[in-house]
């Protein structure tokens, strides 16, 4: 692995660790208000992302294909879900504002457990990653080194709320600054290790890079309908998590297609 595709799948764990931080800076709890709006950007960012990075790229990786070139990405795309809802029925996790925790009954505490949620979800993001990395190193031409480094720069940016969204409430359970601001950290970490074993995978079995761009399109559109939407309609009726959903959309397919 080259040095550039190292410091690529290292800069979304920058994004959470940099938000995990909000904890040493804001001293109150996260307002309803503030969730929505991280949540409704966040969930922009991972659908634009989905389309412009990972199912554009697997459709043209299977070109050859033909008329059937929409097989790889249907089954990726499928799979992914299908991976992701298996994770959240085997794994005990909680999410932000809600009253069970979700998977097999479980004593983890209910803080552990809320990051348990933010770290499962970070998988398909790491998978993401890595895979657009591993079709860079293998020399695939419809996957440049700005459009890896656009995806890397839009997960770490989505990243940000999600690392506040973690932190934040673990300080207003009663945790201290310190300790709530490495859990949230932590959550992160699945991130570059999740690219690094893609990428390991990939350089193995070359032909399979189009099911694996569209199984992380698949997980991370899991995650967004799952979590990051209904977290951005909670509570009274309000239109602010849908604009910045549409804010985080356009910043990522600006950001793909400029760099890209």
């Amino acid at each position: 692995m080259t040095s550039y595709a190292f410091y690529g799948i290292m800069i979304p764990l920058l994004g959470t660790v940099l938000g995990s931080a909000c904890v040493f800076l804001l001293k109150n709890t996260m307002s309803d208000t503030l969730q929505r709006i991280l949540s409704g950007f966040a969930a922009g960012v991972m659908v634009a992302a989905s389309v412009w990075s990972l199912l554009i790229p697997a459709l043209e990786q299977a070109e050859d294909m033909g008329a059937l070139s929409f097989i790889p990405a249907a089954v990726g795309f499928w799979l992914g879900i299908l991976f992701l809802l298996l994770l959240d029925h085997i794994v005990p996790h909680l999410h932000q504002n809600a009253e069970q925790a979700e998977g097999p009954k479980s004593r983890l505490q209910k803080t552990t457990m809320l990051v348990l949620a933010v770290t499962l979800h970070n998988i398909p993001e790491g998978m993401a990653v890595g895979v657009v990395y591993a079709g860079f190193l293998a020399g695939k031409s419809n996957i440049t080194a700005m459009g890896a480094l656009a995806l890397s720069i839009g997960i770490a940016i989505q990243n940000f709320p999600e690392g506040a969204i973690i932190s934040m409430p673990l300080k207003a359970e009663g945790m201290k600054r310190s300790k709530a601001f490495l859990n949230g950290a932590a959550s992160g970490i699945v991130e570059p290790l999740g690219a690094l074993i893609t990428i390991a995978a990939a350089s193995f079995v070359i032909p399979a890079l189009p099911y694996l761009l569209s199984f992380a399109a698949g997980a991370m559109l899991y995650v967004v309908v799952e979590e990051l939407i209904p977290e951005m309609s909670a509570g009274e009726h309000s239109n602010i998590g849908t604009v910045f959903f549409a804010l985080g959309f356009s910043a990522m397919m600006i950001l793909d297609v400029a760099l890209g």
